[in-house]
């Protein structure tokens, strides 16, 4: 089975935000404002990166959709920061509706498209298990009889953690939740014209069977101020990582409290040269 995940990373969809903009450029120029391009960076490389290198089945690829005039140096610091990761393909787009761009993207990457895939989806601003492309491998490996009735399926995992980030270190606290974009992959037999961007999230449950499993925790959704879907997104009071949960998060999604620190440190930095 192929796996294949995809993002957007400040791409300029039509539409696929809260906030509108009148024109290209506008929503160019509100993607690309420099406090909010470190504030991308920063979750991206403590949280999204680390959990894509640190894959343990290592069979798959990542496609990060981006605007075709991403200006430098971001255009630049992006590549240099996904160089190492082999899995990693930056794919840009035109301006374009934003599930459009992306179910795009995916269909270009599979080609023939003659395997049955698993595609996910993950925000650039969120932590997946480090086991989430293995596990997803072993439940379509074992729900195969199901997936001979009905070969499109939703493999959920729906636990994790809500987090804030911060020059401090990470608060955060433990979630289960319902077909968040973050945990979830679906399944698709060869030679089907529909991707994972064909359907919402939040409502795949109504048009395929879902297997969903508790345990083990497999993501981590990130809060902040510019998080586009914070409207919907409200859980519980944050607290502090104790000793036990910095290693979890560590073990499950490679992410490591004291490197957040730097990253958010540094953001801090040129937010107050600016």
């Amino acid at each position: 089975m192929r796996v294949i995940g995809i993002c957007r990373f400040s791409y300029p969809a039509l539409g696929g935000f809260k906030r509108m903009h009148d024109t290209v450029e506008a929503r160019e120029a509100y993607l690309y404002a420099a406090e909010r391009m470190e504030l991308r960076f920063a979750h991206f490389e403590a949280l999204a990166l680390p959990s894509i290198r640190a894959q343990t089945d290592p069979d798959f690829t990542f496609l990060i959709v981006i605007g075709e005039r991403m200006p430098e140096p971001y255009l630049s610091r992006l590549h240099d920061l996904c160089a190492s990761v082999p899995q990693i393909r930056i794919v840009p787009r035109p301006p374009q509706k934003h599930r459009l761009a992306l179910q795009l993207a995916i269909q270009e990457e599979l080609g023939a498209n003659d395997e049955d895939t698993l595609q996910f989806r993950l925000d650039d601003d969120d932590a997946m298990g480090v086991d989430f492309v293995a596990q997803c491998r072993s439940v379509a490996r074992r729900s195969g009889r199901l997936r001979r009735r009905e070969p499109r399926m939703v493999i959920e995992f729906n636990s994790g953690y809500s987090a804030r980030l911060s020059a401090n270190g990470i608060s955060a606290e433990p979630v289960i939740t319902s077909f968040w974009a973050c945990g979830l992959g679906v399944t698709f037999p060869a030679g089907d014209t529909r991707t994972v961007m064909n359907y919402g999230h939040h409502k795949l449950h109504h048009a395929m069977p879902a297997v969903i499993h508790p345990r083990p925790p497999m993501y981590i959704r990130a809060k902040h101020e510019d998080n586009d879907s914070a409207a919907k997104f409200r859980t519980g009071p944050l607290k502090p990582l104790d000793d036990a949960m910095r290693q979890l998060f560590r073990d499950r999604f490679n992410v490591d409290e004291a490197e957040i620190c730097r990253i958010f440190a540094d953001q801090a930095a040129l937010r107050g040269k600016g």
